[in-house]
């Protein structure tokens, strides 16, 4: 195994960010958590406010022999509405923004080279409004958040399926 890396990125609720990427070869893991904020070690019924600046994030530890950031990034767009900066589906609020936080320069150009792309493919009638931040201090969330889809399936279930992403996508991303 070579040298692994990181990738972070916020789409809404992070419950719904885990699975897309769990599945891969070469993804080590995927913590749910929290960057962006003021607030140090930050806790969920802190961030849930929406006043501590933090976004809901998953921050994805893999291995670029196996895959690479680009992939990860083209499997992240299809999770989320990159047009609605008010939250994402049923999750209103800034913690619940879309954004990409880029851990070196090489992922700072690849991801505005996707972004572009997306704009580029008018796919969406709406501006891009996802943005890219450098990566900041990443706090994982509580331990009832990670891995909450296998932990809790049935409740992850009822909670995507009643928050619209779904549709979404199959409107969307198809």
């Amino acid at each position: 195994m070579g040298k692994l890396e990181k990738a972070t990125f916020a789409g809404g609720c992070f419950w719904c960010m885990v699975k897309p990427f769990d599945k891969w070869d070469g993804v080590e893991s995927v913590i749910s958590g929290y960057t962006g904020g003021q607030l140090e070690d930050p806790t969920y019924e802190q961030v849930k406010t929406g006043t501590t600046g933090h976004f809901e994030a998953v921050q994805i530890t893999y291995d670029p022999e196996k895959i690479s950031y680009q992939l990860i990034l083209d499997l992240y767009w299809p999770q989320i509405d990159p047009t609605d900066n008010g939250g994402q589906f049923h999750d209103r609020g800034p913690q619940y923004r879309t954004a990409i936080f880029y851990h070196n320069d090489e992922q700072h150009q690849i991801a505005i080279d996707s972004k572009e792309a997306l704009k580029s493919s008018n796919r969406f009638h709406k501006e891009i409004v996802t943005e890219i931040l450098p990566a900041d201090t990443f706090y994982p969330a509580e331990d009832y958040h990670q891995d909450f889809y296998k932990k809790n399936a049935t409740e992850y279930k009822e909670d995507r399926k009643k928050s619209g992403r779904d549709e979404f996508i199959d409107q969307n991303w198809s």
